[in-house]
């Protein structure tokens, strides 16, 4: 792909919605793979209650109560919708003004506290864990069922759209394409045998990774253009002694979280 046309496919525009400013693709299909759309706010006709029912009410009693802590709305007691759930709260239970990157805001936006606390959790993976996979790191690329493993740089396009490969071939994998990524670990307690953190593109939960394992690789299966059935590629940190197999083990676990949230955005 051209210069030309990937500045064309990265350009982006200012736009203004309900929630506040946003600096968004200006073509749709070239947003970030883990971003998530603006949610529609709760309909001023219908209120969730505590219980998770649904409750119409009339027009005059608008969204009459904070689907928080159930305080009832008048003059004093303003409310505020969540720009992360578009939830119905009042200021006590919505007053966090926090980035929420994955809905592209220029801004800190308002929030309630169940969001809030994902929101600073997602913090961690924007300002450290995106830094990994855009700079890369050097890994022994197997493709297929392969005996051959290749030296390549893997990481994650500018637009984060790709992954790509290099070394003696180029390789790209296009991120809205991986079906299921598989880490490989290793370092266990004694007793216990390795095992295998799985996660499931969009098939099932993301299994967290547990105990004082590390990474040592990870296997993506992934469907590519005018290929029938999956595609799989083995990547492994190798072995040693100048720092670079920290970076490896770093970079794994950057895209396992990566893929975390491309199932929440898939399943959105």
């Amino acid at each position: 792909m051209s210069s030309e046309v990937t500045a064309r496919h990265d350009a982006k525009k200012l736009v203004r919605s309900p929630s506040g400013l946003r600096m968004v693709p200006e073509h749709r299909a070239f947003g970030s793979p883990f971003g998530l759309e603006e949610p529609q706010w709760v309909p001023d006709k219908e209120v969730q209650n505590r219980g998770g029912e649904s409750t119409s009410v009339s027009n005059k009693d608008k969204c009459p109560r904070c689907m928080q802590c159930d305080t009832k709305f008048d003059f004093l007691t303003r409310k505020h919708h969540c720009r992360r759930c578009g939830k119905c709260f009042c200021d006590k239970c919505c007053s966090q003004k926090v980035a929420l990157r994955r809905m592209c805001f220029v801004d800190p936006v308002r929030q309630c506290a169940e969001c809030a606390l994902v929101s600073h959790r997602e913090a961690e993976f924007y300002d450290k864990q995106l830094k990994l996979l855009l700079s890369g790191a050097t890994f022994l690329v197997t493709f297929g069922n392969s005996e051959k493993s290749d030296t390549m740089v893997c990481r994650l396009s500018s637009n984060q759209r790709y992954l790509l490969l290099d070394g003696d071939s180029r390789h790209e994998v296009e991120v809205t394409r991986i079906a299921a990524v598989q880490m490989l670990t290793e370092g266990f307690p004694p007793g216990e045998k390795d095992m295998h953190t799985y996660t499931s593109l969009p098939g099932s939960q993301p299994v967290s990774e547990g105990g004082n394992a590390r990474a040592t690789g990870m296997t993506l299966q992934y469907t590519a253009p005018g290929v029938e059935g999956v595609t799989q590629l083995k990547l492994t940190a190798g072995e040693d002694a100048n720092g670079s197999r920290r970076q490896a083990t770093a970079w794994l676990v950057a895209m396992h979280k990566a893929a975390k949230l491309l199932y929440e955005s898939r399943d959105q």
